[in-house]
């Protein structure tokens, strides 16, 4: 059994999050500039058997995508040339950063821990993985 990697996919950074080989835990990974993460990404399923690329699907309130859907998709097709048998799936992402920040607060972060958008991004990612498997 492989891990699955969730994404929380921005147009600048994107946050990773991954779960353990046997798809129990979920732990933050790092947030990775979009321009570095094909790179990011290449090494990493060289050192790590993942199974499952699981993108947050972010929508307005309304249900249909935002923009950022189409980014999405053809950052899509730039995983499946690195990795062509590579399973993606999508998990509503709505309200993870107001999720993760109120996270963040409550564990008693300074204020200027709580500013880094990069924390914010992990733990998106993290909580669009445990969305996705149910932990949630």
């Amino acid at each position: 059994m492989g891990r699955i990697l969730g994404i929380d996919f921005g147009i600048k950074k994107c946050g990773l999050a991954t779960t353990d080989p046997l798809q129990i835990i979920v732990n933050p990974l790092r947030t990775v500039k979009t321009s570095s993460l094909p790179a990011f990404l290449k090494i990493y399923f060289e050192e790590e058997d993942v199974e499952k690329l699981v993108f947050g699907y972010p929508t307005h309130k309304d249900g249909n995508p935002t923009y950022v859907v189409e980014h999405i998709k053809e950052f899509e097709k730039v995983i499946l040339e690195i990795k062509p048998d590579l399973k993606i799936d999508y998990q509503n992402e709505n309200f993870t950063s107001l999720q993760a920040k109120e996270i963040m607060l409550k564990s008693g972060l300074s204020k200027k821990q709580r500013q880094d958008k990069s924390r914010v991004d992990k733990l998106s990612a993290v909580l669009i993985l445990q969305r996705y498997l149910k932990h949630i």
